[in-house]
């Protein structure tokens, strides 16, 4: 029986490798200096500092001309926050080719250029704010007149899309409806449209899906308008969109795949990379886990296993709150 010297000081086999190291401040003048040391902290460290990595590969590829065709997903508490207006620059700069988000994603852009929202707190008195009007996502505060405000628009919104589909003869796809938004936001608005995603993808042509549009303060509008009018007319069709989804990813020399979150927008997205065997570059940033076998907490490698995403694919997944990395990943690959 070996000794307990023997036991705990095991002879260890040699390997090599990256040394675990953080930044020595004396060393150092900016945070971005201290980010690109990302890669040597270990931990969800490491992995943003991957992410880094491969976003600025598919950037670097995208400016000496090749096709890299970026698809970003995201829920919609990522617009209740206040990376609605990073999404939007990134827009505006053409950096994101395909969004699919969640309806709550589409019209919470949509209020925000109406009025904002307001920070509140975790701890407070909820059936209180409930007779207040009062809304809380987590720590961010929705009063019901932000949705008073965007029935004013959607009523008449509604009314031109009714006018557009008799004029076409067919339904507009969710995301012809989306886009028609950004374009009734064009005429309608002042410059507080200036930060809304669904204006600078009308702007600069970048198609956003969103399967479950009724699932949300759009589907509680479209309620009212058409029990009101007794009227089946207004007719959002789904079914066309997914091929053109589909065929997005299908036609593309290569495609990147940046996730906030989980849910619809997540495997809406790697689903259509199925159609030509995977995405080529995957950043997942989530803090669902994957033992309850959700799709929202489903590692890239679980993507792999259908096909989803490329075995050789390049990717990483950062297990954080997206508000916390989101704006120094995006920093560190387009600014710095």
């Amino acid at each position: 029986m070996p000794k307990p010297k023997e036991i705990v000081l095991k002879e260890s086999e040699k390997i090599e490798g990256t040394p675990i190291e953080g930044p020595w401040l004396d060393d150092v003048r900016s945070l971005e200096e201290v980010v690109e040391g990302y890669t040597k902290i270990g931990f969800q460290a490491t992995h943003l500092g991957k992410a880094v990595e491969i976003w600025r590969k598919v950037e670097e590829k995208r400016r000496r001309g090749e096709e890299v065709r970026v698809f970003l997903g995201y829920t919609s508490n990522i617009i209740s926050s206040g990376l609605r207006e990073i999404i939007a620059w990134l827009v505006k700069e053409g950096k994101v080719d395909v969004i699919v988000t969640t309806a709550g994603g589409v019209e919470e852009d949509f209020i925000k250029a109406l009025k904002p929202f307001i920070l509140g707190d975790w701890i407070v008195d909820d059936v209180n704010l409930r007779e207040r009007g009062i809304n809380r996502i987590g720590n961010i505060f929705v009063p019901n007149d932000r949705y008073i405000e965007f029935e004013k628009y959607m009523i008449p919104f509604f009314e031109r899309v009714l006018d557009i589909e008799e004029k076409l003869g067919r339904p507009l796809t969710s995301s012809e409806f989306i886009r028609e938004m950004g374009k009734y936001m064009e005429e309608t608005l002042g410059k507080e449209k200036e930060k809304s995603v669904i204006y600078w993808a009308y702007k600069r042509d970048v198609p956003i899906f969103c399967p479950a549009i009724t699932d949300g303060s759009i589907g509680d509008m479209l309620y009212f308008f058409k029990e009101e009018r007794r009227d089946e007319k207004l007719v959002i069709d789904i079914a066309n969109d997914i091929v053109r989804l589909n065929n997005l990813a299908v036609t593309a020399k290569e495609t990147a795949s940046i996730i906030l979150g989980g849910s619809l927008p997540k495997h809406a997205i790697i689903n259509a990379n199925l159609f030509r065997g995977g995405t080529d570059y995957a950043i997942y940033i989530t803090t669902a886990i994957p033992w309850d076998g959700s799709l929202s907490g489903a590692p890239p490698t679980e993507g792999i296993s259908w096909g989803k995403i490329k075995a050789k694919a390049d990717y990483v997944e950062i297990w954080a709150d997206a508000t916390l990395v989101f704006p120094i990943l995006v920093w560190m690959v387009m600014k710095s």
